[in-house]
Formats: C-alpha cells, sequence, structure tokens
C-alpha cells in the first residue's frame, strides 16, 4: 500500500485510474472504525493498485478527493476509481473484506 502525502501525488494516482481501476482510502488516525476498516483494507489481496492517506495530516488532499470524485466527504472512506471517476465507494463499517471483494467483481 502507497501512502499519499500531495495533492500532486493524488493526481497520479487519479491518472494512473485511467490505466486501470486504482484504490483509494481516506483513513481517521484517530478513529476505532477507521482503524478496522484500515486494517481490512490491507489485509485484501489484489492486484489493484491500494493507497492510503491520513485525513488529519492532509486536509489538502481530502478535500481534493471530494471535489475531484464528487463524493461528499466521510472518514473511513474507500474508492475504487477507474478513468477518473469514482466506480464504487464506501464508507465506516461497509468497508470489508467482502465488500471490497464485491466491488472489483462487478467493476473491474
Amino acid at each position: 500500500m502507497k501512502q499519499i502525502q500531495s495533492v500532486e501525488e493524488w493526481e497520479t494516482v487519479l491518472g494512473e485510474s485511467n490505466n486501470g481501476p486504482v484504490f483509494m482510502m481516506k483513513h481517521s488516525s484517530t478513529c476505532p472504525v477507521s482503524a478496522a476498516a484500515y486494517r481490512a483494507f490491507e489485509a485484501y489481496e489484489t492486484d489493484i493498485p491500494k493507497n492510503f492517506m491520513i485525513v488529519q495530516d492532509n486536509k489538502d488532499i481530502s478535500r481534493a478527493i471530494e471535489e475531484g470524485l464528487g463524493i461528499r466527504h466521510e472518514s473511513p472512506q474507500l474508492f475504487l476509481v477507474k478513468e477518473g471517476k469514482a466506480v464504487w465507494d464506501a464508507s465506516h463499517y461497509d468497508i470489508a473484506q467482502t465488500t471490497i471483494e464485491k466491488a472489483i467483481e462487478e467493476n473491474s
């Protein structure tokens, strides 16, 4: 998993979605729900690139994701991005290995 630490890195990830799907997660370092979602995402085995950012450290990236994908901010939040658009997103307890697997099946 790659940690995204700048808006420019986010824009690179968004551009990479034109070559195939990518995951992007907004993670809260202080929330136990986010910690559980992060663990589920981290443990899920896939060839799809997995990226995350820490909301508290990078509010500018969080805003860029919200504006770029047109989806209201929540945390934790996981997106499957394809061709510059979120084809799937989930937040809070909906981020689990079973939902991630279903998102891949439906959108890859």
